[in-house]
């Protein structure tokens, strides 16, 4: 599948011209960040909360304890929705009306299944630490069967999706292009600072190489 079939719910209805379906796009864009927006209704109240998440193929994961209310909701509910997003750029305009943002950001629609096979659940815990930071998993402690049975996970299979995405630059009406006044963008981009190690860590337990690749990658 190369497109999601448009929807009347995943259908961009408002700037569709920035609109993709596009399967690859939006995987791009889901798998460029490591937080998700989650919503889900609790007592009759919509509640958007963000998560950490991974995605391995076409079904993406989250986690949290036993008794989080939003994962129990989302089983409860057979159903769930997330959007994943990145700011680019702040685009001002000469005039308040058409200052806007340049972004990249996927909604996701699928149903939810609880994982309840342990080496199943261990890989995914395993994925959504490398969503994080890559290679990081070999080097901790193992997981103990207290936390692993402590924890609930949740998996959403992507039934259909859609992006939009802004990448221009100001759209000012003709009337405005030759006024005094500055308009142009601001990129914006997330970036790693140098590590810091805990204060309790033995002056003998130096910063390990993936964490110093993550930081070359990602600094300014």
């Amino acid at each position: 599948m190369s497109d999601y079939k448009i929807t009347d719910l995943n259908k961009v209805k408002r700037g569709s011209i920035r609109a993709t379906y596009d399967v690859a796009t939006i995987n791009s864009i889901v798998d460029a960040g490591f937080i998700a927006h989650v919503a889900y209704n609790y007592h009759n109240k919509a509640i958007t909360i963000p998560m950490a998440y991974a995605r391995i193929d076409d079904k993406v994961y989250i986690h949290g304890s036993l008794k989080n209310r939003l994962l129990t909701a989302l089983l409860e509910a057979k159903e769930a929705s997330m959007t994943i997003m990145h700011l680019d750029g702040l685009v001002l305009a000469r005039s308040g009306f058409h200052h806007s943002v340049n972004y990249r950001s996927a909604t996701l629609f699928g149903t939810v299944n609880k994982i309840e096979d342990t080496q199943e659940k261990d890989k995914i815990l395993e994925a959504i630490v490398h969503q994080m930071i890559p290679d990081r998993w070999d080097s901790l402690r193992p997981m103990s069967d207290k936390e692993r049975n402590a924890t609930l996970v949740v998996e959403m299979t992507i039934n259909t999706a859609s992006a939009k995405i802004r990448s221009v630059g100001v759209a000012d009406e003709k009337t405005d292009v030759d006024l005094p006044i500055w308009a142009g963008i601001i990129p914006i981009k997330q970036v790693a600072l140098r590590p810091i190690s805990d204060n309790e860590l033995s002056d003998e337990v130096k910063i390990p190489d993936h964490v110093l690749e993550y930081y070359e990658e990602n600094k300014l």
